[in-house]
Protein backbone atom coordinates (compact mmCIF):
# COMPACT_ATOMS: atom_id res chain seq x y z
CA UNK A 1 0.00 0.00 0.00
CA UNK A 2 0.70 3.39 -0.82
CA UNK A 3 0.39 6.25 1.69
CA UNK A 4 0.84 10.44 1.39
CA UNK A 5 3.17 11.05 3.62
CA UNK A 6 3.40 14.66 5.09
CA UNK A 7 7.09 16.88 5.03
CA UNK A 8 5.42 19.46 6.62
CA UNK A 9 8.02 20.48 9.29
CA UNK A 10 6.52 22.15 12.50
CA UNK A 11 9.33 21.76 14.84
CA UNK A 12 9.09 25.79 14.97
CA UNK A 13 5.83 26.16 16.51
CA UNK A 14 6.30 23.06 18.70
CA UNK A 15 9.71 25.35 20.18
CA UNK A 16 7.22 28.49 19.97
CA UNK A 17 4.77 26.71 21.88
CA UNK A 18 7.01 25.01 24.57
CA UNK A 19 8.85 28.24 25.11
CA UNK A 20 6.17 30.09 25.95
CA UNK A 21 4.15 27.35 28.21
CA UNK A 22 7.58 26.36 29.80
CA UNK A 23 7.81 30.11 30.80
CA UNK A 24 4.22 30.39 32.13
CA UNK A 25 3.04 26.93 32.61
CA UNK A 26 -0.60 28.19 33.79
CA UNK A 27 -0.82 30.21 30.22
CA UNK A 28 -3.50 28.22 28.30
CA UNK A 29 -4.31 27.62 24.70
CA UNK A 30 -5.25 31.11 23.71
CA UNK A 31 -3.02 33.24 25.57
CA UNK A 32 -0.24 31.09 24.10
CA UNK A 33 -1.78 31.82 20.64
CA UNK A 34 -2.33 35.29 21.06
CA UNK A 35 1.41 35.62 22.19
CA UNK A 36 2.80 33.69 18.89
CA UNK A 37 0.85 35.28 16.69
CA UNK A 38 1.98 39.01 17.25
CA UNK A 39 5.32 37.37 16.25
CA UNK A 40 4.11 34.93 13.71
CA UNK A 41 1.33 34.70 11.29
CA UNK A 42 0.97 30.69 11.72
CA UNK A 43 -2.71 29.99 11.69
CA UNK A 44 -4.36 29.54 14.76
CA UNK A 45 -5.37 25.94 14.41
CA UNK A 46 -2.01 25.57 13.74
CA UNK A 47 -0.72 26.68 17.06
CA UNK A 48 -4.20 24.98 18.87
CA UNK A 49 -2.92 21.39 17.00
CA UNK A 50 0.59 21.66 18.59
CA UNK A 51 -0.49 22.36 21.75
CA UNK A 52 -2.96 19.22 21.38
CA UNK A 53 -0.61 17.24 20.43
CA UNK A 54 2.02 18.11 23.10
CA UNK A 55 -0.89 17.27 25.76
CA UNK A 56 -0.26 20.84 27.55
CA UNK A 57 -4.48 21.48 28.75
CA UNK A 58 -4.19 21.28 32.72
CA UNK A 59 -6.91 19.26 33.49
CA UNK A 60 -9.68 20.98 35.37
CA UNK A 61 -9.43 19.51 39.41
CA UNK A 62 -12.38 17.71 39.89
CA UNK A 63 -14.75 18.73 43.49
CA UNK A 64 -16.23 16.27 45.74
CA UNK A 65 -19.81 15.21 44.82
CA UNK A 66 -21.70 15.73 48.26
CA UNK A 67 -24.14 13.92 48.55
CA UNK A 68 -27.99 14.83 49.29
CA UNK A 69 -28.35 16.28 52.86
CA UNK A 70 -31.33 15.78 54.70
CA UNK A 71 -32.83 18.81 56.45
CA UNK A 72 -32.74 18.31 60.52
CA UNK A 73 -34.66 20.28 62.88
CA UNK A 74 -32.78 22.71 64.47
CA UNK A 75 -32.65 21.64 68.21
CA UNK A 76 -31.42 23.26 71.06
CA UNK A 77 -29.98 20.59 73.35
CA UNK A 78 -30.96 20.49 77.13
CA UNK A 79 -27.30 18.44 78.28
CA UNK A 80 -24.11 19.55 77.70
CA UNK A 81 -21.53 17.77 74.85
CA UNK A 82 -24.90 16.78 72.94
CA UNK A 83 -24.14 19.14 70.39
CA UNK A 84 -21.19 21.53 69.29
CA UNK A 85 -21.89 23.48 66.06
CA UNK A 86 -18.04 24.23 64.26
CA UNK A 87 -17.49 26.49 61.34
CA UNK A 88 -14.87 28.93 59.66
CA UNK A 89 -14.36 32.67 59.51
CA UNK A 90 -12.22 34.57 57.50
CA UNK A 91 -10.52 38.20 58.00
CA UNK A 92 -7.13 40.34 57.11
CA UNK A 93 -4.66 41.75 58.55
CA UNK A 94 -3.37 44.90 58.03
CA UNK A 95 -0.97 44.22 55.14
CA UNK A 96 -3.79 42.33 53.49
CA UNK A 97 -2.79 38.97 54.27
CA UNK A 98 -5.52 36.82 55.25
CA UNK A 99 -6.19 34.25 57.97
CA UNK A 100 -8.73 32.08 59.02
CA UNK A 101 -10.26 30.94 62.25
CA UNK A 102 -12.06 27.85 63.72
CA UNK A 103 -14.95 28.88 65.85
CA UNK A 104 -16.41 26.00 68.17
CA UNK A 105 -19.53 26.15 70.90
CA UNK A 106 -21.38 24.51 72.80
CA UNK A 107 -25.16 24.60 71.29
CA UNK A 108 -26.63 24.13 75.32
CA UNK A 109 -24.78 26.81 77.40
CA UNK A 110 -23.54 28.79 73.97
CA UNK A 111 -20.06 28.69 75.31
CA UNK A 112 -17.06 29.41 73.26
CA UNK A 113 -14.91 26.17 73.08
CA UNK A 114 -12.05 27.60 71.05
CA UNK A 115 -11.47 29.59 68.53
CA UNK A 116 -8.30 28.82 66.78
CA UNK A 117 -6.39 31.29 64.21
CA UNK A 118 -3.74 30.80 61.36
CA UNK A 119 -3.13 31.36 57.93
CA UNK A 120 -4.36 27.94 56.95
CA UNK A 121 -6.47 25.80 59.08
CA UNK A 122 -6.67 22.37 57.16
CA UNK A 123 -8.42 19.17 58.33
CA UNK A 124 -5.33 17.75 60.56
CA UNK A 125 -5.66 21.49 62.46
CA UNK A 126 -9.45 20.83 63.21
CA UNK A 127 -8.54 17.26 64.49
CA UNK A 128 -5.97 18.58 66.92
CA UNK A 129 -8.15 21.67 67.74
CA UNK A 130 -11.28 19.08 68.63
CA UNK A 131 -8.73 16.40 69.91
CA UNK A 132 -7.74 19.12 72.44
CA UNK A 133 -11.43 20.10 73.56
CA UNK A 134 -12.10 16.84 74.69
CA UNK A 135 -9.46 16.02 76.33
CA UNK A 136 -10.52 18.33 78.95
CA UNK A 137 -14.32 18.47 78.18
CA UNK A 138 -15.41 15.22 77.30
CA UNK A 139 -16.48 14.51 73.33
CA UNK A 140 -19.85 15.65 71.96
CA UNK A 141 -22.43 13.06 70.82
CA UNK A 142 -22.74 15.31 67.44
CA UNK A 143 -21.22 17.75 65.45
CA UNK A 144 -23.40 20.23 63.48
CA UNK A 145 -21.58 21.73 60.24
CA UNK A 146 -21.50 23.27 56.92
CA UNK A 147 -19.99 21.12 53.73
CA UNK A 148 -16.76 23.06 53.47
CA UNK A 149 -13.99 20.53 52.44
CA UNK A 150 -12.30 20.36 55.94
CA UNK A 151 -15.48 18.52 57.10
CA UNK A 152 -16.41 16.00 54.14
CA UNK A 153 -12.84 14.77 54.17
CA UNK A 154 -12.41 11.49 54.24
CA UNK A 155 -9.75 11.87 57.31
CA UNK A 156 -12.02 14.03 58.96
CA UNK A 157 -15.15 11.72 58.91
CA UNK A 158 -13.07 8.51 59.67
CA UNK A 159 -11.39 10.49 62.77
CA UNK A 160 -14.97 11.03 64.15
CA UNK A 161 -16.01 6.99 63.34
CA UNK A 162 -13.37 6.21 65.50
CA UNK A 163 -14.76 8.96 68.39
CA UNK A 164 -17.87 7.56 68.27
CA UNK A 165 -19.15 11.23 67.07
CA UNK A 166 -21.97 11.40 65.03
CA UNK A 167 -21.34 13.95 61.88
CA UNK A 168 -25.23 16.19 61.13
CA UNK A 169 -24.44 18.01 58.54
CA UNK A 170 -26.73 21.64 57.15
CA UNK A 171 -28.02 21.22 53.67
CA UNK A 172 -25.86 23.57 51.24
CA UNK A 173 -26.89 27.18 50.55
CA UNK A 174 -28.76 26.82 54.44
CA UNK A 175 -27.18 28.65 56.88
CA UNK A 176 -30.20 29.18 59.22
CA UNK A 177 -29.72 25.37 60.15
CA UNK A 178 -26.60 26.02 61.72
CA UNK A 179 -27.83 29.40 63.16
CA UNK A 180 -26.61 28.99 67.01
CA UNK A 181 -23.11 29.43 65.16
CA UNK A 182 -23.87 31.93 62.68
CA UNK A 183 -25.31 33.77 65.74
CA UNK A 184 -22.32 33.43 67.48
CA UNK A 185 -20.07 33.98 63.82
CA UNK A 186 -21.91 37.53 64.11
CA UNK A 187 -21.14 38.54 67.20
CA UNK A 188 -17.21 37.60 67.20
CA UNK A 189 -17.07 39.45 63.91
CA UNK A 190 -18.88 42.94 65.57
CA UNK A 191 -16.71 42.84 68.88
CA UNK A 192 -13.14 41.92 67.72
CA UNK A 193 -12.92 41.30 64.00
CA UNK A 194 -14.21 44.46 62.60
CA UNK A 195 -13.95 46.37 65.72
CA UNK A 196 -9.82 46.26 65.66
CA UNK A 197 -7.22 46.73 62.65
CA UNK A 198 -4.37 43.62 63.47
CA UNK A 199 -0.66 44.18 62.69
CA UNK A 200 -0.11 40.23 63.06
CA UNK A 201 -1.63 36.97 64.15
CA UNK A 202 -0.44 36.80 67.84
CA UNK A 203 -2.60 40.49 68.55
CA UNK A 204 -5.77 38.78 66.78
CA UNK A 205 -5.01 35.79 68.48
CA UNK A 206 -4.55 37.78 72.28
CA UNK A 207 -7.57 39.91 71.48
CA UNK A 208 -9.47 36.70 71.12
CA UNK A 209 -8.34 34.80 74.06
CA UNK A 210 -9.65 38.55 76.36
CA UNK A 211 -12.72 38.51 74.30
CA UNK A 212 -13.48 34.67 74.75
CA UNK A 213 -13.06 34.97 78.81
CA UNK A 214 -15.47 38.06 78.91
CA UNK A 215 -17.85 36.07 76.45
CA UNK A 216 -17.81 32.59 78.94
CA UNK A 217 -17.22 34.19 82.29
CA UNK A 218 -18.56 37.57 82.46
CA UNK A 219 -21.35 38.57 79.52
CA UNK A 220 -24.82 37.41 80.93
CA UNK A 221 -27.23 35.98 78.39
CA UNK A 222 -30.40 36.48 77.97
CA UNK A 223 -31.22 32.81 76.43
CA UNK A 224 -29.66 31.78 79.43
CA UNK A 225 -31.53 33.60 81.92
CA UNK A 226 -29.45 36.00 82.23
CA UNK A 227 -26.50 33.91 83.03
CA UNK A 228 -22.97 33.86 81.82
CA UNK A 229 -22.08 30.57 79.95
CA UNK A 230 -19.95 29.36 82.42
CA UNK A 231 -22.97 30.22 85.57
CA UNK A 232 -25.52 28.32 83.17
CA UNK A 233 -23.24 25.39 82.55
CA UNK A 234 -22.43 24.55 86.44
CA UNK A 235 -26.47 25.44 87.52
CA UNK A 236 -27.61 23.38 85.15
CA UNK A 237 -24.89 21.23 83.76
CA UNK A 238 -25.38 19.13 86.63
CA UNK A 239 -28.62 17.89 86.24
CA UNK A 240 -27.27 15.57 83.56
CA UNK A 241 -27.76 12.25 85.65
CA UNK A 242 -31.65 13.03 86.95
CA UNK A 243 -32.43 13.94 83.31
CA UNK A 244 -31.13 10.56 81.82
CA UNK A 245 -32.19 8.74 84.47
CA UNK A 246 -35.56 10.11 84.47
CA UNK A 247 -35.43 9.85 80.57
CA UNK A 248 -36.67 13.07 79.77
CA UNK A 249 -36.27 14.69 76.58
CA UNK A 250 -32.80 16.02 75.81
CA UNK A 251 -33.91 18.38 72.96
CA UNK A 252 -36.06 21.37 72.86
CA UNK A 253 -37.30 21.83 68.63
CA UNK A 254 -36.47 25.28 67.19
CA UNK A 255 -37.80 26.53 63.70
CA UNK A 256 -34.54 27.81 62.04
CA UNK A 257 -36.57 29.40 59.54
CA UNK A 258 -38.18 31.83 62.10
CA UNK A 259 -34.87 31.60 64.20
CA UNK A 260 -35.02 34.48 66.70
CA UNK A 261 -31.07 35.84 67.35
CA UNK A 262 -33.06 36.59 70.98
CA UNK A 263 -33.06 32.82 71.53
CA UNK A 264 -28.52 32.90 71.43
CA UNK A 265 -27.50 35.98 73.03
Amino acid sequence: MIYYKSKRNDQLVIDAVLSIATKHPRYGCPTITRMIRRQHQWNHKRIERIYDKLQLKWRKRGRKRIPNRIKQPLVQPLLPNVTWSIDFMHDSLWNGRKFRTFNVIDDFTREVLAIEIDYSLPTARVIRTLSQIIEHRGKPVRLRMDNGPEFISNTFELWCREQGIELQYIQPGKPTQNAFIESFNGLYRKHVLDAYLFDSLDEVRLITEEWMYHYNHEKPHQSLQDLTPKEYLLKYGQLECSILNAELPTFQQIDSNNFNKNNFL
